[in-house]
Parts: structure tokens; C-alpha cells; sequence
């Protein structure tokens, strides 16, 4: 299917079965580096938010959201999840000790989504690169908002892991990864879901190795081939041992002799605008609709 509709090539029922697999205690390390580079980008933004929601706080960032906590100290949170029990085990995790005052005295926390149109800022990162219908999560993060909300999210691009694709590829294997969309894609996609003023932009980061078997644990922490055409059954121990010796050939000089590997990083912004009335001979507004409308100032908001 094509980048709109979903990421190229991702399979959705293996996309389900990842989406639905147990998190630990603690989130991937490079999951809460993007989330700390993502939250510098906040210190240009004006708006502070009262309510705000933190999609998949598990596999996005524990320790991104205690800073996002410290950072917006007196503003409800809401966990969310495709799957609510992860969100409720984020909860848990997020909460402090019966003997802790933060557990006490800290923003009041909730599970699920609040009431339409009433979050400030929706915060999602490293997790629409897993999505098998991203529009459908762009929908409803933007009926989430309130007007002048804004979203914040990453992901990972097209340029990701080149050099193990290469690999495999010279080997006449099926690809390790199923294809990243492209940021302008995602531009697209915001606009098509009403987001207004999306602003993309991406870095690429290079990190290395000093051994296959480091390099594979942590790509299956953070997460798995949802290729549709990745390998169809089990490999046994020659296919592995063929693995290492592939994995070895992406050893640099120029980083003594450790295996490289590339990542490429999206970021996202977007703000949902003020609704406008489609004007025709006869025009239909509904009530909630115009609430919005006059509830926020003409012209181009200030807050962000």
C-alpha cells in the first residue's frame, strides 16, 4: 500500500502482535535519547500546557515523561495506549512510593484519553514508524486536542539502518526491516488529518558496536521485522553463524573496528487550527463545531 494509507511494505498483523507484546519496567535507551533531543524543541514553544497526553509512555520514555512532568509541574497527564493495560502498567511504574510526595502532591495522572478537544499537547515518540494505519492514530490525536494544541512526535526514517539492509541485501536475503515513511509523508499526512503549520525535520545518528551479538540485542529491544516478506519460518545455528560473519562487514576503521550502524530520526510538530465553516448556498454548523470557532481569537494564534 502506498505511504499515505500505511509505512511501505509493514505488515499490520505482525505490527499488532509487537504492538500487543509485554513492555518491562524501563524504556529503550535510544527511545528516551530521541525523547530528550525532541523535548529541547519545546523551548520554543510558548504555550504551556494544562493537560496534556503521553502516547505509549512505556516503549516512548519512562524518564521522558518524569521530565516532562518536571518541566509542566502542575498539568493533568493522561497515559494512553492502543492497548490499555500497557497504560495502566505505565501508571505503575510512573507512580511513586506510598511513602513518596510526589505520589501525593504531584499533577493528577489518568489512564485513557480525555474528553475531545480538551488536551493541550499530545506527545508520541518513536512510535508511528510501528503503526499499520498511522492516519487513524493522526485522527484521533487530532480530535484529542483543543484548538491550539499542538503535537509532538518521532519516528524512524527511511534512511534507518542502511547497512544492514546493504547487507542482507548482497546476500540475496529478505529485508531486516520493513520501509520507513519518508518525513514529508508524514507532512502530508498531518495536513489530510487537519493539523495545521507542520513542521518536519530529521537527524541521523550513528551508533556502533563492538560485537553482532550487542548489536542484535539491542535492535530487538526496540523492536522486530515487520516486513511482509521477512523471513517465513525458523533459521537454525549455520544461518546465524552466517549472520555474525555478515554483521562483522559492517565494522569501520574510522571507528576502531566497531560495527556501524545508521538510524535515521523524524521529528514532527503540528497545531490544530481553529475550524473554519465550509461555506456553501447553505451552510450547516454544528453546535460543538461552533463552540471552537468562538472560543478561539481570529487570526493567526500567538501561542505557539
Amino acid at each position: 500500500m502506498s505511504a499515505p494509507e500505511r509505512p511501505p511494505s509493514l505488515d499490520p498483523v505482525a505490527a499488532a502482535r509487537w504492538a500487543r507484546q509485554a513492555v518491562g519496567t524501563s524504556s529503550p535507551w535510544l527511545h528516551e535519547e530521541v525523547a530528550s533531543r525532541m523535548q529541547s524543541r519545546l523551548d520554543f514553544i510558548k504555550l504551556q500546557p494544562q493537560r496534556w497526553v503521553h502516547w505509549e509512555p512505556m516503549k516512548g520514555g519512562v524518564l521522558a515523561h518524569q521530565a516532562l512532568q518536571k518541566r509542566y509541574p502542575q498539568a493533568d497527564v493522561w497515559l494512553s495506549s492502543a492497548h490499555p493495560q500497557q497504560a495502566r502498567m505505565a501508571e505503575a511504574a510512573l507512580k511513586g512510593r506510598w511513602w513518596q510526595v510526589a505520589r501525593w502532591l504531584g499533577p493528577r495522572v489518568h489512564v485513557g484519553l480525555p474528553p475531545e478537544g480538551q488536551a493541550d499537547m499530545l506527545w508520541a515518540n518513536m512510535q508511528l514508524h510501528t503503526a499499520a494505519q498511522p492516519q487513524q492514530w493522526l485522527h484521533m490525536w487530532h480530535k484529542t486536542l483543543a484548538v491550539d494544541g499542538f503535537l509532538m512526535f518521532s519516528c524512524l526514517g527511511p534512511d534507518s539502518l542502511r547497512e544492514l539492509r546493504d547487507a542482507y541485501r548482497q546476500q540475496g536475503w529478505p529485508e531486516p526491516a520493513h520501509e520507513f515513511t519518508d518525513m514529508h509523508d508524514w507532512g502530508d499526512m498531518l495536513v489530510e488529518a487537519g493539523f495545521a503549520e507542520p513542521v518536519m525535520d530529521m537527524e541521523r545518528i550513528t551508533l556502533t558496536y563492538e560485537s553482532p551479538d550487542r548489536l542484535l540485542a539491542e535492535l530487538r529491544d526496540w523492536g522486530r521485522n515487520l516486513h511482509v516478506q521477512r523471513f517465513a519460518g525458523l533459521r537454525g545455528r549455520q544461518w546465524r553463524q552466517k549472520l555474525d560473519e555478515v554483521l562483522l562487514t559492517l565494522a569501520k576503521p574510522e571507528e576502531g573496528g566497531r560495527l556501524s550502524l545508521s538510524f535515521e530520526i523524524v521529528y514532527g510538530h503540528a497545531l490544530k487550527p481553529r475550524p473554519r465553516a465550509k461555506l456553501s448556498a447553505q451552510t450547516e454548523i454544528g453546535l460543538e463545531q461552533m463552540r471552537q470557532m468562538l472560543r478561539a481569537p481570529s487570526g493567526i494564534s500567538d501561542k505557539v
